[in-house]
């Protein structure tokens, strides 16, 4: 029995919180978890993991996550801090804000895009010939 429990939750580690197929909710979302909608969503979505909104999906709403992804349709606004990902059979219909953006073939985005610069990497000046090239020994 206790095997059976750990590998059931390691399967299901990907997805925290879960809007069913046939499940319409409305209202303002705050999650700091991974959520997937397979349902109806209408109203604000925040959440500080990924969303994903399934196939079959619907979702009236503003989002803001780490990253997206779109298989169904989202009427709305997309801020991610990550990437967005509009699958072959996503639609989107708003504005996205996001550091990277991938539309695949038979996906579709009607609004503007606005793509965010990821931080720069500090990188420190190194004199190669102090650091890696030994004097030669007479």
């Amino acid at each position: 029995m206790a095997r059976r429990a750990r590998n059931s939750n390691r399967r299901n580690s990907g997805t925290d919180t879960l809007i069913g197929q046939g499940c319409e909710v409305t209202g303002k979302l705050q999650c700091e978890a991974n959520l997937r909608i397979e349902g109806s969503f209408n109203g604000e979505i925040e959440s500080k993991g990924d969303i994903t909104v399934g196939e079959h999906a619907i979702a009236r709403s503003n989002i803001h996550a780490r990253e997206v992804v779109i298989a169904g349709k989202v009427y709305g606004d997309v801020a991610t801090t990550g990437k967005l990902t509009i699958t072959a059979t996503g639609q989107m219909f708003g504005d996205v804000s996001a550091s990277s953006l991938i539309i695949m073939e038979g996906g579709a985005l009607s609004g503007t895009s606005t793509m965010s610069q990821p931080e720069p990497a500090t990188a420190k000046s190194l004199d190669i010939h102090s650091h890696y090239l030994q004097p030669e020994v007479s």
